[in-house]
């Protein structure tokens, strides 16, 4: 197979505004491991974005840098949302500006029920949806509100990350690994639970490993390789491209 050149552009897609979500030269470092190397691209709102990448090409640590997560730790770079400079804040001001991160772990409170773990989230403003509209979107969190959130199965933790962040008022959902570690029949349940959340015009950015689901789910791809920009492009010539799936996502 004969090397696939990098393809770096943006295209776009869905949305009004190509200004919603920037990201421009990013630089993140863990210690002096240097893990974002000028990353930069914009979204639409509306937009879903499948980041993707094989393992330690930065796309997690990427995800955290918007977030403004305590690592790894941005250096350079600005970050933008719906015309806000998100790189100049800390971490609970870019939540309060809307950017809700859901991270691999899920970070479900232990000792707290799921209805408990969804009133934490909206004890301060600006809240979202109502709990009851979580409910009536994942079924099976309503029939386990009183079940602490931590014996919940691995695809129910995951509807309670996700119902969590839908508690605030988001712009941007950040999603790291959402199927990682879920048998197949939850992972197309969760799949169908995102479904939704697109045609409800949730700007998402998604990483995944399953980068096949990601890319069916996305309106964008972006692929990352050591820390860089390789492609940017539509999430369908991805699928397309068998070359460059097996080059930089060994798929």
């Amino acid at each position: 197979m004969s090397p696939v050149a990098p393809v770096v552009r943006t295209v776009t897609s869905t949305g009004s505004d190509p200004a919603f979500f920037s990201v421009w030269d990013i630089h993140s470092y863990y210690g002096e491991s240097y893990i974002v190397q000028g990353v930069s691209f914009d979204i639409r709102e509306g937009e879903i974005v499948a980041l993707l990448g094989r393992n330690g090409a930065g796309k997690t640590s990427t995800l955290r840098s918007i977030a403004r997560a305590s690592t790894p730790e941005v250096q350079k770079g600005e970050i933008w949302l719906d015309h806000k400079p998100i790189h100049t804040m800390k971490n609970f001001e870019a939540a309060q500006n809307g950017i809700a991160l859901v991270p691999e772990d899920r970070n479900i409170i232990p000792g707290l029920t799921v209805q408990e773990n969804l009133e934490l989230a909206q004890i301060a403003e600006p809240v979202g949806w109502s709990i009851e509209r979580i409910y009536d979107h994942f079924p099976r969190l309503g029939e386990r509100r009183d079940q602490e959130g931590t014996t919940l199965s691995g695809g129910e933790q995951q509807m309670l990350a996700i119902g969590r962040a839908l508690a605030r008022d988001i712009k941007l959902l950040l999603l790291d690994e959402p199927y990682e570690g879920l048998a197949p029949v939850i992972v197309r349940e969760i799949e169908s639970i995102l479904d939704s959340i697109k045609n409800l015009g949730i700007t998402t950015i998604i990483v995944e490993q399953n980068a096949i689901a990601a890319l069916r789910l996305a309106d964008r791809a972006i692929i990352l390789d050591m820390g860089i920009v390789v492609f940017d492009g539509l999430a369908q010539e991805v699928l397309d491209n068998e070359d460059l799936r097996q080059q930089y996502l060994a798929i």
